[in-house]
């Protein structure tokens, strides 16, 4: 027996040590085709500079290399060279500029200022959304991309400089000292019916969890004893601000997220640390498509936890973590170096970017190779990527012609007009439009002559196309011509019939002119199939408690 066992260990011993050679030979033969290929690209580019008919400029050509070698990892891996902005204002949410949101006009071939933030330097110049950028600084920049007018509106907090747009035919100079921008987390909270607090909360930067705080603290002053954290549209940042959300409404102590990666050094478990705000209040989490990083750690912790209930659509996917190193000459790279998982074991994460499909897209988790994974009170759920709600609502299908205004400059220009004409309106949250003013909008579209691709038309085109090369058209053309007949009709019918539709990007957009983000926020919410559901399911302990698996309890379990 004693023989036996020292063969035994023998054999281990061997196994291990053939394991190990073998994995120390993978390691250098990785480390040898890594410095292979690292000294043919520099090679490479010694033998451009040298040789090369024209002038390379190193940081272009160099830096266009170190783009598509991080095309080819993940969308979130990027490199900020020395003096970018754009890292810190996505880590702290604070830039310094004049405050406003700018888009190009195709027709003008300008940028145009979209919305100037309440408060701001550009807001109290008397700068106004529909304003036309003529010049900055004295120079023009017609026909310059939103990034480089951009990055010229910005600069250095307490720098001052003339800003000169086009309002109704006049151009207007206004001068403007630049300040350091610090875009609110919640730019809306408040009370709804049946004693329900209302929260929106547009991102994660540094400060979110003390603005959901002094919101929830507000509301609770003012009766709310439900709420609905509304995280549609948040596409995440800082893990720690989701980890102190969750905190407000889950006991100390408890697991929220963890992470693991290749490097001992990015993995860590994320607990709450304090004690809650409020650990029983009935909570619901609504989510949609572009709910991702922390909105899936919030709604997906809660959810594990069976602390929320979450309505709307599935979320986002994005479990990949990343960190921030530093590169030589003072730049930074921002590196996917570990994976999100919430309490019950999923991980967040959707997509493989490293395993493309045949046409580029990134690769999805099929549902039929989903693992079964269990909350804190045996509910099932599952991954594959994202948060699946606990109760979906989908919103329904657009016509194309809504497509196509809000990809034109139609909408804008309309509100524009009609806010010059029209020095106030119905409070945010309430504005509709009367038929006369829905009949100006649709002359307004009528007279601007835009067009639109009925997608009826290009399906039809195809199946006749089709039906003449398979010989099958002849005998039918009489068919297709009475088919193309129906689909045949004129812009104002396309525009009345759609019009439940089109409307509600209209009255947002007025609601942002009148009433800035928070006015937007408001509007957003009237007839909202999300919200409604969601006060549906609080209004009722029964269904809420039964969603949750805890009969018609509607607190959460301590």
């Amino acid at each position: 027996m004693r023989a036996g066992m020292i063969c035994r260990a023998m054999a281990t011993s061997l196994a291990f040590v053939a394991f190990a050679a073998a994995w120390a030979q993978k390691s250098e033969n990785r480390n040898a085709v890594v410095s292979r290929n690292l000294e043919l690209f520099n090679d490479i580019y010694k033998q451009l500079d040298l040789f090369y008919v024209d002038t390379l400029n190193a940081d272009s050509v160099i830096g266009m290399g170190i783009r598509s070698m991080l095309n080819q990892i993940d969308p979130f891996t990027d490199y900020y060279p020395e003096d970018d902005e754009d890292l810190r204002q996505m880590a702290t949410g604070k830039y310094a500029g004049i405050g406003s949101v700018i888009r190009f006009h195709r027709k003008e071939d300008r940028a145009v200022i979209s919305e100037p933030y309440e408060g701001s330097p550009s807001h109290e110049a008397g700068v106004r959304a529909g304003d036309v950028i003529i010049s900055i600084d004295g120079k023009d920049v017609k026909g310059m991309g939103t990034p480089k007018v951009s990055s010229m509106l910005r600069g250095e907090a307490g720098t001052t400089f003339e800003l000169v747009v086009r309002r109704g035919g006049r151009e207007l100079p206004f001068a403007i000292t630049r300040q350091t921008i610090q875009l609110p987390q919640v730019p809306y909270y408040g009370m709804m019916r049946d004693s329900v607090g209302y929260i929106f909360l547009s991102g994660f930067t540094d400060g979110a969890c003390k603005e959901v705080r002094q919101a929830l603290t507000e509301l609770k002053g003012q009766g709310a004893k439900k709420l609905i954290l509304d995280l549609r549209g948040n596409p995440g940042g800082a893990v720690n601000e989701a980890v102190d959300i969750v905190n407000l409404f889950a006991p100390k102590g408890r697991k929220v997220v963890y992470t693991r990666g290749k490097m001992a050094q990015t993995n860590r478990d994320y607990y709450t640390s304090t004690e809650p705000v409020d650990s029983v209040m009935p909570l619901v989490v609504m989510v949609d498509g572009s709910s991702a990083s922390s909105s899936e750690i919030v709604a997906g912790s809660m959810q594990d936890m069976d602390r929320a209930v979450v309505v709307g659509m599935r979320t986002f996917g994005k479990g990949l973590v990343q960190m921030v190193r530093e590169t030589p000459y003072h730049g930074n790279l921002k590196l996917t170096t570990s994976r999100y998982y919430i309490p019950s074991g999923r991980c967040i994460q959707a997509w493989d970017y490293r395993h493309a499909n045949p046409d580029g897209s990134a690769r999805s988790l099929p549902d039929s190779l989903t693992k079964v994974f269990h909350t804190m009170g045996g509910r099932e759920v599952r991954d594959g990527g994202g948060i699946k709600p606990d109760v979906e609502v989908k919103p329904d299908s657009l016509p194309t012609i809504v497509y196509d205004l809000v990809a034109s400059d139609e909408f804008f220009d309309w509100c524009t007009d009609f806010v010059a004409h029209h020095p106030d309106i119905a409070p945010a949250g309430s504005i509709r439009l009367t038929d006369e003013e829905y009949g100006a909008f649709v002359d307004s579209i009528k007279a601007s002559g835009f067009s639109y691709n009925r997608r009826s038309d290009e399906v039809l085109r195809l199946l006749r196309d089709v039906a003449r090369k398979e010989g099958y058209l002849e005998g039918a053309e009489a068919e297709f011509d009475a088919l193309q007949a129906k689909f045949t009709t004129d812009i104002t019918h396309d525009l009345s019939r759609s019009r439940k539709d089109i409307e509600p990007y209209i009255t947002d957009e007025l609601a942002v002119r009148y009433y800035g983000q928070r006015g937007a926020v408001e509007q957003q919410l009237m007839d909202d199939p999300c919200l409604e559901r969601s006060l549906g399911i609080l209004a009722s302990p029964t269904e809420y408690g039964s969603i949750l698996g805890r009969g018609s309890q509607g607190g959460a379990k301590p």
